[in-house]
């Protein structure tokens, strides 16, 4: 009797360890299957200035004169740049020009629009200009940090590589993004990361000024990582109930 009691013991552990394993329908990406949602595929917008956005530029033009006296507002991509916030009336202030409009416009627009600017007080002008504040940020169970991005139409995949993944205890049922608006009232947006039809979603692209949250799931702690953890914590248990029994008088099988 004794002996069948601790046997079904023995088998009702491994069962629950079994349950407490990562499979692939649980953690894998890329998935077209039942319990998984689909999404729907939309045209991919670019990233329009914001207010509070910070951008920087650099003149280009055969005007020494001209080209010296703008030299501090040239550089562009470094830390040392200077840079130029849109304010909340949607317009920035830069050296020897009204203010000018930007809000709403993406990069290619704005950069546009302040050539035609500087082309009326200097008409061999060209202008590159750049967002400076092309950030995102990544916090709970991935840690914390804030990344470049580094190109346009970076992807949620993209994204979370350069953080190191999404450790197999992180909910990726769950996976959350807010996402700032300007004035208005941030967007959070959340979806299941490992469905297929998350590709040319909504979901897909990463813009400047995100937050990436993943929390950890919900009985992670109960869960063995792999199944080499769960053999190794099917043998320590054995050995460990191998040795209660030893010590215990009086139980034979």
């Amino acid at each position: 009797m004794r002996k069948s009691t601790y046997i079904s013991g023995l088998l009702l552990l491994t069962a629950c360890l079994l349950s407490g394993c990562y499979s692939n329908r649980q953690i894998g990406l890329l998935q077209e299957r039942d319990g998984i949602p689909t999404y729907d595929s939309v045209p991919y917008e670019p990233y329009r200035l914001h207010i509070n956005d910070e951008i920087v530029y650099r003149l280009i033009t055969m005007d020494e004169t001209i080209s010296k006296a703008m030299a501090a507002d040239q550089t562009i991509n470094t830390q040392y740049a200077t840079t130029y916030r849109i304010h909340s009336d949607g317009t920035v202030d830069i050296p020897f020009l009204p203010p000018i409009r930007l809000i709403g416009l993406t990069e290619h627009e704005a950069q546009d629009t302040l050539r035609a600017y500087l082309q009326q007080i200097i008409p061999d002008a060209d202008v590159k200009l750049s967002l400076y504040n092309k950030y995102f940020t990544v916090l709970g169970d991935l840690g914390s940090g804030r990344y470049k991005i580094y190109k346009e139409r970076m992807t949620i995949f993209q994204a979370l590589a350069m953080t190191g993944d999404v450790d197999n205890k992180g909910d990726r049922k769950h996976v959350r993004i807010v996402r700032p608006h300007g004035n208005e009232p941030p967007e959070v947006l959340e979806f299941d990361i490992r469905a297929k039809s998350i590709i040319d979603s909504k979901y897909y692209y990463i813009y400047p000024n995100d937050v990436i949250y993943v929390s950890r799931e919900p009985g992670a702690f109960y869960k063995v990582p792999s199944y080499s953890g769960f053999i190794g914590l099917v043998t320590s248990s054995l050995a460990l109930l191998v040795s209660v029994l030893n010590y215990i008088p009086n139980i034979g099988f």
